[in-house]
């Protein structure tokens, strides 16, 4: 896929949180586009600070349309969301295991996301943010969790960005799109080596 602007040197990263930034891609003036963006989307229409922000950084697929802080970017301002995996924990409080999901065919993964421009009511600087849409679990990643992001074709990226059958695609991947395997507790603490890619590697301790 093609992408405009000039090159970026992006930093590996193996354990992002949310409320830090995340590239997105999207439909720009001249094309599709690589920018930064605050992972938790902040819808324009919010006076409030930051802090008061409701948790927004996953947009649940089937209330899209009617939940004010998504619907009118879903309307005019989706994008894509690159990854090479995700984490999930299984277990209970105070001992849960974290797995790492990826395309078992090794290529990035695709995820359907929104995008919004929002003006801090007290500065006015300007600030675009992100969410990843999620949607129920297929069968696959049920044991592991009842939800997952919506995972795009790559074939389907643009097809989504420009607002073309986005019912039909609003769908979990097929059963055997991923693979998973447990990996360190220390994904557990964001923000503490997160550039280690060490952290994705199978856990000794499975």
């Amino acid at each position: 896929m093609s992408v405009i602007g000039p090159a970026r040197n992006l930093r590996p990263r193996y354990n992002i949180a949310p409320t830090t930034p995340i590239d997105v891609l999207r439909l720009g003036g001249a094309g599709r586009e690589l920018v930064s963006m605050r992972w938790g989307l902040v819808p324009s229409w919010w006076k409030k600070s930051l802090s008061e922000l409701p948790a927004t950084f996953n947009a649940r697929a089937e209330t899209l349309a009617e939940k004010p802080m998504f619907r009118s970017a879903l309307k005019s301002r989706r994008c894509i969301i690159p990854a090479s995996g995700f984490y999930e924990w299984t277990g209970k409080p105070g001992a849960k295991t974290p797995h790492y999901f990826s395309a078992r065919d090794g290529r990035p993964l695709a995820f359907a996301g929104l995008w919004e421009c929002w003006r801090d009511p007290e500065t006015q600087e300007p600030m675009e943010s992100a969410t990843i849409v999620v949607g129920p679990a297929n069968e696959w990643m049920r044991p592991f969790h009842d939800r997952m992001p919506v995972i795009l074709d790559w074939c389907d990226a643009g097809a989504w960005m420009a607002g073309e059958r986005l019912g039909e695609l609003l769908c979990h991947p097929p059963e055997n799109a991923l693979h998973e395997w447990i990996v360190s507790s220390r994904v557990n603490r964001s923000g503490v080596g997160d550039d280690d890619p060490a952290l994705i590697e199978p856990s000794r301790a499975a």
